[in-house]
């Protein structure tokens, strides 16, 4: 007999996140509710939801089976919020949360960088926040269409509220693991997501991206300049990819024909894979940056250190809308100084 479900789930932020794993749940059985912008919510409610991944599994939701909001429902009690807002929406929406929801109410942050959950407590005190991490790619490939391009389990500070929901989130093809101090696997996570910057300036698919030195080469500097400052910060982070930080600096590093033979495990990646920032600069939006190599630039001035090259990153995506322009693997190498 399945497991039983132990509430409903708020999926507060619909996009590329929200919408996979919220729509994950949903087709597991579970009750989920979609607050998002109307840009999407209008999708979704014209082409339902169509979730497909890199393993081969199709799943499909009709329009007339979602539950769909712009904002939180009056009267909600959900067991257990995702927050899958961008960084920058972070307050504003914990915000509202805090005032619709009752207190206490699980909230797990599945968003980019290191600092959204604490800023989602600070905002609403009366919530439960716990962090999340999102450890693979998802990327919208038409109107109410979401592909996972690579793989991994989900990760969150350990909170007997959490405990209940594992086994919902492994049937439903999401799993969950727990954690009693999430922080180095985040940091494990943000070394993978700095190349997010130089995915979303290549502008190529992402396997197409890393299939190139160059772009390899200026991805594996910025890892090299985190792991310097984290070292002198005292934190370790944990192994997220298939090898360890340390050891995917080499290997990013090798001759792209050497690449592709050692690193044939790391670019099981199909050709829909994209990162989510690339996705912004086509649509014009803000980008998360700040909440990667941003992280990495604030955690070095907390020790009295530079992070130069990651600085940059910040001031070439944050330049972008007023200079919008595909980077070659040469000229983001001039750019870092490489």
């Amino acid at each position: 007999m399945p497991d039983a479900i132990p509430g409903e789930v708020l999926v507060m932020g619909a996009g590329t996140i929200g919408c996979f794993i919220g729509g994950s749940l949903a087709a597991a059985g579970v009750p989920v509710t979609f607050v998002g912008r109307p840009r999407m919510l209008d999708k979704l409610a014209a082409h339902g939801l169509t979730l497909t991944d890199i393993d081969g599994a199709t799943r499909r939701l009709p329009a007339e089976k979602l539950r769909l909001c712009d904002q939180v429902p009056v009267g909600a009690r959900p067991s257990l919020v995702l927050l899958c807002v961008k960084s920058g929406a972070t307050a504003a929406a914990a915000g509202e949360l805090a005032f619709a929801l009752p207190a206490g109410t699980t909230v797990v942050s599945l968003q980019n960088g290191i600092s959204n959950s604490a800023a989602a407590s600070q905002t609403g005190p009366s919530l439960n926040v716990r962090a999340g991490m999102v450890p693979y790619n998802v990327a919208e490939i038409g109107p109410g269409a979401f592909h996972r391009g690579t793989a991994g389990r989900l990760a969150a500070e350990d909170d007997a509220a959490l405990r209940p929901w594992l086994p919902v989130f492994e049937r439903a093809g999401v799993p969950l693991d727990l954690h009693a101090d999430l922080l180095p696997v985040q940091w494990g996570k943000l070394m993978l997501n700095l190349n997010n910057s130089v995915n979303a300036l290549s502008g190529l698919p992402l396997r197409e991206e890393l299939m190139l030195r160059g772009y390899r080469r200026c991805f594996a500097s910025l890892i090299e300049e985190a792991l310097d400052i984290l070292k002198v910060a005292g934190i370790a982070p944990a192994q997220v990819a298939a090898v360890p930080a340390h050891r995917l600096i080499n290997l990013l590093r090798l001759p792209d024909w050497l690449f592709r033979i050692v690193a044939a495990r790391m670019l099981r990646i199909d050709a829909k894979a994209r990162s989510s920032m690339a996705d912004d600069l086509a649509l014009g939006r803000r980008t998360e940056i700040d909440s990667l190599s941003g992280e990495v630039v604030r955690l070095a001035q907390e020790h009295g250190l530079s992070a130069p090259r990651n600085a940059r990153m910040v001031s070439l995506l944050e330049a972008w809308p007023q200079s919008p322009k595909r980077w070659t693997a040469r000229q983001l190498q001039d750019a870092l100084g490489l």
